[in-house]
């Protein structure tokens, strides 16, 4: 199945990734990745859809499952390190998926959050994403 990254949601304060299931009265509800638990966020809550990220590249920006798809292909499909994993080591990785990421812009808090996405992606929903053309015909 198709992963959509305009309904996986990340929201500030909160650990893990969140699947959109619908519009609440003043709100969202929203199922976790990992655990299935559903959720309804109010409207204070600052929610961000993972389609809507991109990293800053010496080019310009890269979105986000450009990046996922990079990390999968420098990881040969497999799990990324754990975000806790050594700074040295963190930084190889998109050294090697990324070579053109702007250092003085995308930090490795930044990197750290990517590498727990992209494992909780890989575990719980799929890496194989839904173009645009594909979501409007849905």
């Amino acid at each position: 199945m198709k992963t959509n990254l305009a309904q996986i949601l990340s929201v500030s304060g909160q650990h893990g990734l969140f699947r959109y299931l619908a519009q609440a009265r003043g709100g969202v509800i929203a199922e976790s990745l990992a655990e299935g638990k559903r959720t309804v966020f109010d409207a204070r809550s600052r929610i961000t859809t993972l389609e809507d990220i991109a990293i800053y590249t010496d080019e310009g920006e890269m979105k986000l499952s450009e990046v996922f798809l990079a990390l999968q292909k420098a990881l040969d499909g497999k799990e990324a390190p754990a975000s806790k994993a050594p700074e040295a080591q963190i930084k190889d990785l998109f050294s090697k998926a990324v070579p053109n990421y702007d250092g003085d812009r995308f930090y490795l808090s930044h990197m750290r959050k990517i590498v727990d996405w992209y494992n909780e992606l890989l575990k719980y929903a799929s890496l194989d994403f839904e173009t645009e053309e594909q979501t409007q015909e849905a």
